[in-house]
């Protein structure tokens, strides 16, 4: 039975258009934790939030967004550990799958 790891697509087949859905919300979701972390602001913390997901349809790699956020919450004097960011991502992508799967 293969491994199947936070960011490995859902098995279920549900379509690589959900998905994307749930990468890119759990994306925003990711970024909206970071800035609250770099205390930005409403505004600033939804502009970063799409940063972040356009980070991920520039560079179409989880470990892209694990990298910049981590990146940026170390530029911003923030202490954080890289497993606390990918435990975030993974239960952000989580929440996704369970909203979209609720919704449909």
């Amino acid at each position: 039975m293969p491994i199947v790891d936070a960011f490995s697509p859902d098995p279920a087949p549900q379509g690589d258009a959900l998905e994307l859905k749930a990468a890119s919300r759990r994306n925003h979701l990711i970024g909206l934790w970071a800035a609250e972390k770099m205390g930005l602001n409403t505004a600033q913390g939804e502009a970063y939030a799409r940063a972040v997901e356009r980070a991920h349809t520039e560079r179409p790699s989880e470990e892209d967004v694990i990298r910049k956020v981590l990146g940026d919450l170390v530029a911003s004097n923030v202490q954080v550990r890289e497993g606390e960011v990918r435990v975030k991502a993974a239960e952000f992508l989580a929440q996704a799958r369970e909203a979209l799967k609720n919704a449909s």
